[in-house]
């Protein structure tokens, strides 16, 4: 199967500015999660967020993808807001429609695998192309079948979720979230709900696709060998705030923070 089966038609250009934080809080009651954060990432990149539990990193990907909304601060991806849109020379908060068609660029994968469980692998992956991007259903198909190909599991598109491994429904779980073509692939622990033996065979899926694509990947992992592999930057979250980063190299060989070289000392 060709590589670009699976890439977004309309790439930004490598190098190119994809995501922007500008100081985004987000709070839950008294407790801010994440505090006046500013980060950036180029389109292409694979960038890899660790840190302690409850430092903010699957925050980041659900204000990505709009699970939350930030209490303070702006979110663009490419050139467009995600929460706000710009009227009349003022930002204000944007209306669905306008938030639907920024996030049609993102992709997420979940630590749970939130497969459809009355519908085939398949249809799994073709839903959604069809009904949000107005896919025809031949079209679809083809789609879903090369990208079942890349995650090797051509021999199941007919089956239900429940008939597969773990392992298995993840693999399906990122064969549709690069059904709908993102520029943004974005990763929640996706192996932390696998069992050990599964893990493997689902993170190979991901190197392949972070070697043979263009696509721009933020990923939120324990996996550190993962995270070493497949990252161009690394970020280090603790209370909020990205507190160092850098290419893998630097971080996880000769890291500034003493709080970087505690955490890693714990995890690796």
């Amino acid at each position: 199967m060709s590589a670009d089966t699976h890439l977004p038609k309309d790439a930004a250009p490598g190098g190119t500015e994809l995501i922007r934080f500008d100081r985004v809080t987000k709070r839950f009651g008294a407790h801010t999660v994440l505090d006046a954060l500013d980060f950036t990432v180029s389109a292409g990149k694979h960038v890899t967020l660790i840190g302690p539990s409850g430092s903010g990193k699957t925050t980041i990907l659900r204000l990505l993808m709009t699970l939350l909304k930030p209490d303070e601060g702006t979110i663009k991806v490419g050139d467009a807001y995600l929460t706000h849109e710009e009227k009349g020379g003022r930002l204000i908060p944007a209306g669905e429609k306008h938030i639907r068609e920024v996030r049609k660029n993102i992709g997420m994968v979940f630590q749970q695998f939130n497969l459809f469980p009355n519908m085939k692998v398949l249809r799994n992956i073709t839903e959604a192309p069809v009904h949000v991007l107005g896919l025809g259903k031949d079209e679809a198909e083809e789609r879903a079948r090369g990208l079942l190909d890349l995650v090797g599991l051509t021999a199941h598109l007919d089956k239900y979720p429940t008939q597969l491994s773990g392992g298995q429904q993840q693999r399906v779980a990122i064969a549709r979230a690069l059904a709908m073509r993102p520029q943004v692939l974005l990763l929640d622990e996706v192996t932390s709900a696998l069992d050990p033996e599964l893990v493997a065979g689902v993170l190979d899926v991901l190197r392949d696709i972070a070697r043979t694509t263009d696509i721009t990947m933020l990923c939120v992992t324990h996996e550190m060998s993962f995270a070493r592999d497949i990252s161009d930057d690394v970020l280090m979250f603790d209370a909020g705030r990205v507190i160092e980063s850098g290419p893998p190299e630097k971080i996880f060989t000769d890291p500034e923070h003493e709080r970087t070289r505690e955490f890693l000392g714990a995890v690796l």
